[in-house]
């Protein structure tokens, strides 16, 4: 997509032309994959107000660098914050803006120290999170991909949950996911799969174990495919093998209706702190503020956790085209808990457009 990348790169040269930076020095390797193409261990990016770019990469790299991003001058060199550092100030000093949030202290240290040598007077200033900004707003292609990812996670729970459940360890039900994501087209695994049975689903992270599924336990399942650098994220929670009792079915309801008033207030123009306060204020009003410890959302992209963040602490507006989770959850110590999670697209004041298909009903799983 070298098109939608120089479009990328012209955005953040208009956001240099409107300070007094020479040049951005991109070390924040998702930040050069976004920018460029280019996906590497081992990489930064120069970029001027004028919209000139170079690329610098080692030689493991320069063959997939050339192929990704042959529109970028491309510098090979194992050094390559430093190199690009120096040819940043090639014509005399400048200020150069630098990805403070990324940089090591060491690392920030020896390109001072280039700079003072190469050019006396240059010096570093912040970028800030320039670039994770721009990449909240999702173009065409991204979308596509994200549509895709989740898609093809949809795909593969429908399957697993065809196949029997009870007396399988979550670790098993983990891989047998996993690779069925794969199956159904998957470059990747977003992140290491939840799948959590019977008291183990009241813990909002936990990592599958050999406990295995009982008859009547919750069975939450947060899962997502990766497709061309994308990720899904999708949790859904249901019971296995036996009818839902009083509790399950009380809390799941209600964090249903969170979930549902969190994803109305997924409106371009809207606060994001607005989406956390209308999923929590239901969870609240409903006696479990203390149960629902974490934020209501995210951004989702080339990360699975990225800007912006819908929290109780969260800042900013939402925006057309960013693309965000809502994931309300109620957590019951030593008994189970509940969290349902979409990845959704926001599309202006009509509401949000949802890309992760599985049901939300609270389900009885076949044993």
């Amino acid at each position: 997509m070298p098109d939608s990348h120089a479009k990328r790169r012209d955005r953040l040269a208009a956001h240099l032309a409107a300070t007094e930076y020479d040049a951005a020095l991109i070390t924040r390797l998702v930040n050069v994959h976004y920018l460029t193409g280019l996906k590497s261990s081992n990489a930064a990016l120069l970029v001027t107000p004028d919209g000139t770019a170079t690329l610098a990469t080692d030689g493991r790299y320069a063959t997939a660098a050339a192929a990704d991003a042959p529109d970028v001058e491309l510098v090979v060199a194992r050094g390559v914050a430093v190199e690009l550092a120096k040819r940043a100030v090639s014509g005399g000093p400048a200020q150069l803006a630098v990805e403070a949030h990324d940089m090591t202290l060491e690392l920030s240290t020896t390109v001072q120290t280039e700079l003072d040598q190469a050019a006396p007077g240059s010096r570093m200033v912040p970028l800030g999170h320039q670039v994770e900004e721009l990449r909240a707003i999702k173009d065409d292609a991204e979308v596509d991909a994200l549509r895709t990812a989740c898609h093809i996670s949809g795909t593969a729970l429908e399957a697993l949950l065809d196949g029997p459940l009870l007396g399988r360890s979550e670790k098993a039900i983990a891989r047998d996911l996993e690779w069925r994501m794969f199956e159904a087209g998957a470059d990747g695994v977003a992140f290491e799969t939840i799948v959590a049975a019977g008291p183990n689903s009241a813990v909002p992270h936990h990592r599958p174990t050999d406990r295995v599924v009982e008859r009547g336990d919750f069975l939450k399942i947060d899962f997502g495919a990766a497709y061309r650098g994308y990720h899904a994220d999708c949790t859904r929670t249901g019971v296995v093998g036996a009818a839902p009792a009083d509790w399950q079915r009380e809390i799941y309801e209600i964090v249903a209706t969170a979930q549902r008033a969190g994803t109305e207030a997924v409106v371009a123009g809207g606060d994001c702190l607005g989406v956390d306060t209308a999923a929590r204020t239901v969870i609240d009003d409903a006696g479990y503020k203390e149960q629902f410890g974490h934020g209501t959302g995210h951004g989702v992209g080339l990360e699975v956790h990225e800007a912006p963040t819908l929290g109780y602490s969260a800042t900013g507006t939402l925006a057309d085209r960013m693309t965000v989770t809502v994931e309300p959850g109620i957590y019951l110590p030593g008994r189970g808990g509940v969290r349902i999670e979409d990845t959704l697209v926001v599309r202006g004041a009509d509401g949000p457009e949802l890309l992760t298909p599985p049901t939300k009903d609270l389900l009885v799983l076949d044993a």
